[in-house]
């Protein structure tokens, strides 16, 4: 027996007509979609303040109109976390859909995520685990939506009701992980399937399809897609996925913990990636609660420098700027510069002779933040460097946000799953758990023999996908040889890590070895300050932290350059 899930959104905003695609591009068991990110909890968070009603993915309710009639007439189930801060307003509006489609869709929902706020909390939910969704799938449902649940749990609740796995079997953690770990290559959609990959060139990648996981009973999987879409899968898009936004070798869910240690990898064929091998443990005792709470209020200016003395242009700003506040009696309580030389000598145009210098300003009162900045900035219009003028003028602050991960018992969690009929089943707490820690790093291969080296990009030999959490990132970097790993795993240590990217120096940055996937992942604590809704970094998600790091140049061994060519 084949379980077959597909995926049709990896954040809220992804391709409208994905859920159509995946309808209607081959086989499907389930349609998934993940709707939910930390940010997303905050933009769902203000739209609830403004309408009681809100609060969910709309988008997810508008592709429903043509998506509940495709995926009764094939038989596909469809299991979404759409349902943000108010599932059960979701499946409201899902019956009052299927009514006016003539359609006989039954709806479910799972709650119990959303925890009570403390003075200051905007959002506060508790990532629930698969369970809740299986027993809305078991009691009938054709559709499935829940709030804050793991982006796993949208495949291992799935996984559970078809094949009834149960905490009587011996191998329980073992199957859950498996479809833990498919979950997560799953949960960002074309990330799996050549979308942000380091080694994109030679592939046609414009419009890469959507990831189907062929789940198997034992919990081992075959990651694919539908035949004729664009992209591809191969052993490299999946291991890029499975390191995405990861820690140590212990990849926690409320289901199981996955053990990444242990995955091993395999071409199947064209497009077939086979998963397997994969241990589980009992889950933690408790469970992850993201907390989003306003930060304050936030403003930007951009000043334009262009053609020479750069720095000394830059410097002159910042004084005037900084002397206006003084002057003003009102500087913020956070003032950030940054300067991106994105100038050329002797440039061919304007542009491309012109650095950015960036103001960013933080401060509890709006006022602080908006006409104390758009006088400082403006009025230098006419007195400042040579060639002044900005991108565009400040205008009002903005309030930000500020993410914090909080860990709670699971036993003070309610996860209730909501069935078709309108019945209330408490899910009940994990029997058995396990306290997380750290895995000992392995052992290591030998070390290539010493040889010629060549100065070069460290993106030649080897590929990265870099991520958020809160206010840490993490960078997994791979290589798709074993001469290259034994040349890695010895090379990239915490300090050339260190070296390569100044911006961790002063960070904790803790590296995690994963010989199975011939990967090292780096966990930096803080560089994203408090989270991408603060945006206090110029890449506030760190999508791009990885793809630095490729670019940055070290000694590399001629022999795994020349393997390439």
């Amino acid at each position: 027996m084949i379980l077959r899930i597909g995926n049709a959104s990896g954040f809220y905003g992804d391709r409208f007509d994905a859920v159509r695609e995946m309808l209607t591009g081959g086989e499907l068991d389930v349609l998934t979609g993940d709707y939910l990110a930390e940010l997303t909890m905050l933009i769902l968070g203000r739209d609830l303040l403004k309408d009681p009603d809100a609060g969910y993915a709309r988008t997810f309710l508008r592709q429903m109109e043509e998506g509940l009639g495709l995926a009764h007439e094939r038989g596909v189930r469809i299991v979404a976390n759409a349902g943000g801060l108010n599932p059960a307003g979701l499946a409201e509006a899902l019956r009052a859909l299927a009514k006016r489609l003539g359609l006989p869709s039954r709806i479910a929902h799972v709650e119990g995520d959303r925890l009570p706020a403390a003075d200051g909390v905007l959002t506060a939910n508790a990532y629930l685990g698969g369970a809740g969704i299986a027993a809305c799938l078991g009691a009938g449902a054709d559709v499935v939506v829940t709030g804050r649940v793991t982006d796993a749990a949208l495949v291992t609740g799935p996984a559970q009701w078809r094949f009834g796995w149960t905490p009587e079997d011996p191998d329980w953690h073992d199957k859950l992980a498996g479809a833990v770990v498919a979950g997560h290559v799953l949960e960002c959609g074309t990330q799996a399937t050549g979308g942000n990959y380091a080694f994109f060139r030679p592939a046609d990648v414009r419009r890469p399809g959507f990831p189907v996981a062929e789940i198997h009973a034992d919990g081992t999987s075959v990651i694919t897609k539908h035949p004729g879409t664009g992209g591809f899968v191969d052993v490299g898009t999946v291991t890029a996925q499975l390191l995405y936004e990861t820690g140590g070798a212990r990849y926690a869910a409320p289901d199981a913990t996955a053990r990444l240690d242990t995955v091993r990898l395999a071409q199947e064929g064209p497009d077939r990636v086979a998963v397997g091998g994969v241990r589980g443990e009992a889950p933690p005792p408790t469970l992850k609660v993201g907390v989003n709470r306003l930060g304050g209020f936030r403003n930007e200016v951009v000043f334009v420098l262009t053609g020479l003395d750069i720095e000394e242009k830059a410097g002159l700003v910042r004084d005037q700027v900084e002397d206006a506040f003084e002057r003003a009696g009102a500087r913020p309580a956070e003032v950030r510069w940054e300067l991106a030389r994105t100038d050329r000598p002797d440039a061919a145009t304007e542009e491309t002779a012109s650095a950015l210098l960036r103001l960013v300003v933080r401060d509890p009162d709006p006022q602080a933040v908006g006409r104390a900045l758009t006088g400082a900035a403006v009025e230098l219009a006419l007195g400042s460097y040579p060639g002044f003028h900005v991108t565009a003028p400040p205008g009002k602050g903005t309030p930000y946000g500020v993410f914090e991960a909080r860990y709670v018992p699971a036993a003070e969690v309610p996860h209730v799953a909501v069935l078709p009929d309108g019945t209330r089943w408490d899910v009940p707490v994990p029997a058995r758990t396990r306290v997380l820690e750290p895995v000992p790093e392995p052992a290591l291969p030998a070390p290539l023999p010493a040889g010629p080296v060549r100065r070069a990009p460290l993106g030649r030999v080897a590929g990265a996908r870099s991520g958020d959490k809160g206010g840490d990132a993490n960078v997994g970097v791979w290589v798709r040889s074993e001469a290259a790993w034994r040349w890695l795993v010895h090379t990239l240590t915490v300090e050339r890590f260190r070296e390569l990217l100044p911006e961790t120096a002063g960070l904790t940055v803790v590296r995690h070895v994963l010989p199975g996937l011939r990967a090292v992942n780096f966990v930096v604590t803080g560089l994203l300050g408090e989270g991408v809704a603060s945006q206090a970094r110029f890449d506030p998600q760190a999508k791009a932290l990885g793809e630095w790091l490729r670019s940055r140049h070290l000694d590399i061994p001629v022999d795994l350059l020349e393997e390439l060519l």
